[in-house]
């Protein structure tokens, strides 16, 4: 057991303590949470000195074991640019738990991130949410599959309509071979449910946890008409759906406010580096949140490096969106929208031990970092200063 005492402890969903204990317990749960707790026999005892503690941050879409750092091509596999519709392709099978951005990130605070496949196909494959902790994939996974990505806009035109000179050269292309994906999968579906045996089909295997609305279709959209076609197809199949990026999200707020999707803000931070980017702000998260809508922060790591995360979410805080809302945005929030409420995202007795202290409140404060990381209760990383 570790006892950490003397923190400004932030749960996120309960008021602040400001001189704080919490209790790790040796199966990698919060065991007691409160102030000033008597230590059990035999726990370590760890004086946080007045710092600010949190759980640890969640990303809810980045692609962080699938691109990885400083290699180059040989580390980029997150894109199968060979056709438009691989849904059979699992994230797992691509991430790199070895690379430098899984440390990086722990420093930065993230210990939780949901990955996968980028944006070039139509439907590229499902997405895996992980702890950033450990050696062996398989091992870190809490869910897999997590979601099943799928692209609308200039993406996969560009790579498919400009690049190979085939479907989708449209927006309408690009909607059209996601109908026909979830038809077919339907079909397969009712088939084997009617007694009659279909020919095996991976792709539609891959695709029946979306359509038995076990996972989401996560849906990269930046420009207002990319998101509402989403929002579309996903009612006139009943499927859930996370909006992914969410650019243009401030245009049509009240709109997807009457929806109820949750929205995935970002990559805000940078440069506008094509079209649909033309309505980037991080004012964004604020007009979203402020008609209502469940927005988390994202990076799209590593667009963002995963370990700005924080600040991120401190930008947004800067341009209006509410303090508590901000840290909610990169804890609670992408939390509830991956499902993994129950486990993550806040600190309450029974969750798992992930959490922060850090050196400065990295919303406030640029340069703000983890001074220590627990994941599973276990000391993963601390300030090397």
């Amino acid at each position: 057991m570790i006892l950490i005492q003397n923190a400004r402890i932030n749960p996120i969903t309960a008021p602040m303590l400001q001189h704080g204990s919490i209790l790790l317990g040796d199966d990698g749960k919060i065991a007691a949470i409160g102030e000033q707790m008597v230590a059990p026999a035999g726990a370590q005892i760890l004086d946080a000195g007045g710092r600010l503690l949190t759980p640890g941050c969640v990303e809810a879409h980045c692609h962080i074991g699938l691109d990885n750092e400083a290699v180059g091509w040989e580390g980029r596999d997150y894109n199968e640019i060979v056709e438009p519709v691989t849904p059979q392709l699992r994230a797992i099978d691509s991430i790199n738990p070895q690379d430098e951005a899984f440390t990086l990130a722990l420093h930065g605070g993230v210990t939780t991130a949901c990955t996968g496949p980028g944006s070039a196909n139509v439907v590229g494959g499902t997405f895996v949410t992980l702890k950033l902790a450990g050696t062996r994939v398989d091992d870190m996974v809490l869910q897999s599959p997590a979601a099943m990505k799928c692209a609308f806009g200039e993406n996969p035109k560009r790579c498919y309509g400009q690049g190979l000179k085939k479907s989708p050269m449209t927006r309408m292309g690009t909607a059209a071979l996601l109908r026909e994906l979830i038809l077919k999968a339907i079909r397969y579906r009712d088939d084997k449910k009617d007694g009659k045996t279909p020919a095996f089909d991976m792709r539609l295997e891959a695709m029946q946890p979306v359509i038995d609305r076990q996972i989401p279709l996560k849906a990269h959209a930046h420009r207002a008409d990319d998101i509402l076609t989403a929002v579309r197809i996903a009612k006139e199949f009943d499927l859930r759906l996370t909006l992914d990026h969410c650019t243009d999200g401030a245009v049509i707020a009240d709109e997807l406010a009457k929806e109820g999707f949750p929205a995935f803000v970002g990559p805000t931070l940078g440069n506008k580096s094509k079209a649909e980017l033309r309505n980037k702000s991080f004012r964004t998260a604020k007009i979203l949140h402020d008609a209502g809508v469940a927005v988390s922060i994202i990076t799209d790591a590593p667009v963002i490096p995963l370990q700005y995360l924080p600040l991120c979410a401190g930008l947004a805080a800067s341009a209006g969106l509410p303090m508590d809302e901000a840290w909610k945005s990169i804890t609670i929030r992408p939390a509830q929208a991956l499902g993994l409420d129950a486990r993550i995202g806040s600190l309450e007795v029974g969750k798992d031990a992930d959490l922060v202290i850090w050196t400065d409140d990295p919303l406030r404060v640029i340069g703000g970092r983890s001074w220590k990381t627990f994941v599973n209760g276990q000391l993963v990383c601390e300030d090397e200063a």
